[in-house]
């Protein structure tokens, strides 16, 4: 007779809850990496948008706000490790929660290795570095370290936060102290075209940026991956989404400000970084601890990442999305530190091998589009989110509902027409790998694989 213990969620362990608020937040803000993402991406987008890019920030943030909404209250609606998938699984369906497990998985795996390659190019002024070999040794380290329990990680991040903070903070005060221009020109903005020439901003200009000004703050949702290990999860999951973002708002836009503020011309913009920045304002040496600043804000970012991402794997065990034999090791935890140490492994070597051996860097583009993609089904999710039982089901509720989701719908769709054929084919393949596992594998086996619950269910 077949074992339908074996086959159940309840089988697998829980995870402990011993995250207070503000461990949660620091998790959550590292894992959105604002310091990263102001040296690593926001240069890209200074080249993109000109003096509009504190603009095309503030629309980035504006859309990842009503993103928010919806990731609250649809994390409260189904508190689970797996986040974005348990909760579309909860209220769209397994099929659409299954698509978007596979969205969300290769973002899980790619990212990560993305990020860490940046590492070798910051310090550069401290020792010279293989690009590939650095990128590699960040994310073991970080795998490593993503092992041990999550209060211990929280510890640890929250430091490398303080530094990160540190340095955008000092970035911010000495573009200020330097400022070449009127703050005019932030709301007035235009483009320099790396020739000498500056053209007009336009809306045009400003959508065509809104996935990678959206990536800037990509981290937000990740709150709902520690739901299991968050103390009062109805309460404080919407509070942990909020303060981080609203921390990576400020230490994004302000520094970014402050560099098109005191940048000696606008045409640097194009070709010129943060430290290149600091270089002209201070010293040399000066720039070299910046850039130290920002290879711990790199190595931070991966660790949280990888703490979180093997949580989603852990949570993807536990739901049975894989043969009998892999569920079971996904779904180990560590004796001493209560973490999902082989879902942790699980998910970080394969970036580590990938930063080795890969140039994976040009998949950014594509990162983007799946990125959207996910937003886009969360937010149709929330539309869901009150109707029939739901409407009852105790959990956060935004104010504005449904004007918000249909607000962040609309510039999804905007964007998403705006991206390049090629990142949309990539994406669409995934799409169509994924169909074919749940058609071929899940589907015909509805009652022992691909079981989403939450832990609060399985205990009622």
């Amino acid at each position: 007779m077949l074992d339908q213990t074996a086959l159940t969620p309840q089988a697998a362990p829980s995870l402990p809850r011993v995250l207070g608020l503000f461990g949660a937040v620091m998790l959550t803000l590292s894992c959105i990496t604002p310091t990263s993402s102001l040296f690593i991406i926001v240069p890209e987008v200074l080249a993109g948008q000109g003096s509009g890019a504190v603009l095309a920030l503030a629309a980035g943030l504006v859309v990842s706000a009503g993103i928010a909404f919806c990731y609250a209250e649809l994390g409260t609606l189904a508190p689970s490790s797996g986040g974005e998938y348990a909760m579309v699984t909860t209220v769209l369906g397994r099929f659409a929660g299954w698509i978007t497990f596979g969205l969300s998985a290769s973002l899980l795996v790619v990212i990560p290795p993305i990020i860490a390659l940046g590492t070798a190019d910051y310090l550069a002024d401290l020792f010279t570095v293989d690009r590939a070999l650095a990128g590699a040794v960040v994310m073991l380290l970080a795998t490593l370290f993503a092992v041990l329990d999550v209060r211990s990680n929280a510890f640890i991040t929250g430091i490398f936060l303080a530094i990160e903070i540190i340095a955008a903070a000092v970035v911010a005060g000495f573009g200020f102290l330097n400022s070449q221009r009127d703050v005019s020109v932030l709301v007035s903005p235009v483009v320099p075209d790396g020739q000498g020439g500056l053209s007009a901003f336009s809306l045009g200009i400003l959508m065509a940026g809104l996935t990678v000004t959206m990536f800037s703050f990509n981290g937000f949702g990740s709150a709902v991956y520690l739901t299991e290990e968050i103390k009062d999860p109805r309460r404080n999951v919407p509070r942990t989404v909020f303060w981080a973002l609203g921390l990576a708002g400020a230490i994004i836009i302000i520094p970014t400000a402050a560099a098109v503020l005191g940048v000696g011309s606008l045409d640097d913009l194009v070709n010129g970084t943060f430290p290149d920045y600091v270089r002209a304002w201070t010293s040399p040496g000066f720039a070299a601890v910046i850039n130290l600043g920002i290879a711990i804000a790199i190595l931070n970012a991966v660790l949280v990442m990888a703490l979180q991402n093997g949580r989603v794997i852990f949570a993807s065990g536990r739901d049975r999305a894989w043969p009998e034999p892999v569920n079971r090791a996904l779904t180990r935890l560590h004796p001493r530190w209560g973490s999902p140490w082989v879902s942790t492994l699980a998910i970080g070597l394969p970036g580590a091998l990938m930063a080795a051996l890969f140039d994976i860097e040009g998949l950014l583009g594509v990162t983007s589009v799946i990125l959207t993609l996910v937003s886009l089904v969360i937010a149709v999710a929330a539309l869901r989110a009150r109707a029939g039982g739901y409407r009852r089901a105790a959990a956060w509720r935004m104010p504005l509902w449904p004007v918000v989701p249909v607000a962040v719908i609309a510039a999804l769709l905007y964007a998403l027409a705006e991206q390049e054929l090629k990142d949309l084919a990539i994406a669409g393949a995934i799409v169509a790998i994924c169909a074919a596992y749940y058609l071929f594998y899940l589907r015909p086996r509805t009652a022992s694989r691909w079981v989403v619950a939450t832990p609060e269910d399985e205990a009622a």
